[in-house]
């Protein structure tokens, strides 16, 4: 399938940045967000970006303005009528997601596919929202998605063969690897192996067994991941983690999956401001 005209639901840190991906592979692209100003910030991030490849002599100046010319942002999801494919990627929220897909079912023309950027929501669920379900998968990508090289292509329960086949391809086109999650499960694969590691190495310093620092030095060092556990979840948002957890807790009725008492309170003390702790390091004033 050729895609003439790639759409992107949000432009937050993963979607404007899927966005900025295609646009860099030779994609027109319609980055839709709600409100102006989001879509203002995720293009000062894809220049700031931008500038630095400048400055390393990796990009000119004329490849910039060609790159940011072929992304429309916009305000009004109408705008992705005419797109082959349009990729959701708001919050982690399942109700929210659905509502967008309801929406996208009733713009986009027939031949058009949908997918969901989401990192462990049920891809067979939000396919339900649509009358065209066999056209709908997950296409995870990883952040920063200029960089990272993985992106999963999952499968919902009615997701054909050729909807998976097209969405490798769109992820080759994009200079990404992509693999092929063959059954709707949460967390797909990244993130089933990743959760319950956050968690053990939680529990770890919840028994006094080593700090948050010395777990890191040991994984980085042992097990020669790039980052630790803890600097990871400060990374990705340990607001997310723990939303993820409480997902896979609530689909798996598992403890295995049980957020730690630890992180809960971390996250609430969060949300009171992030002075009180915004992250593992950040906490009691670290």
């Amino acid at each position: 399938m050729e895609f003439n005209q790639i759409g992107v639901i949000g432009s937050g840190t993963m979607g404007g940045a899927i966005a900025h991906q295609a646009a860099i592979c030779g994609f027109e692209v319609v980055l839709v967000d709600v409100d102006q100003r989001f879509l203002d910030r995720a293009q000062a991030r894809m220049e700031k970006l931008m500038d630095r490849s400048i400055s390393k002599g990796k990009l000119t100046e004329d490849d910039k303005s060609a790159i940011l010319s072929r992304i429309k942002l916009t305000t009004s999801m109408s705008d992705v009528r005419d797109c082959d494919a349009v990729i959701e990627a708001i919050i982690e929220d399942l109700d929210a997601k659905k509502d967008i897909f309801q929406q996208l079912d009733e713009i986009l023309k027939p031949e058009a596919l949908i997918a969901s950027n989401t990192s462990s929501m049920s891809i067979t669920e939000l396919a339900s929202s649509t009358n065209r379900p066999e056209q709908v998968a997950g296409m995870h990508f990883f952040n920063p998605p200029q960089v990272m090289k993985l992106v999963e292509v999952i499968r919902g329960y009615k997701t054909s063969d050729e909807t998976v086949s097209v969405f490798k391809e769109l992820a080759i086109a994009m200079k990404k690897e992509p693999i092929e999650v063959k059954k709707d499960v949460p967390g797909f694969i990244v993130n089933r192996i990743m959760i319950p590691q956050f968690i053990e190495a939680i529990r770890l310093v919840e028994e006094g067994v080593a700090t948050p620092e010395d777990i890191d030095k040991a994984v980085t060092l042992g097990l020669n991941y790039p980052m630790g556990p803890f600097t990871l979840q400060d990374y990705a948002g340990v607001d997310i983690g723990l939303h993820v957890m409480d997902y896979f807790y609530e689909e798996f009725k598992d403890q295995r999956f049980a957020a730690p008492l630890t992180l809960r309170n971390l996250v609430r003390a969060g949300r009171v401001g992030k002075k009180a702790g915004a992250g593992w390091y950040d906490y009691n004033d670290k």
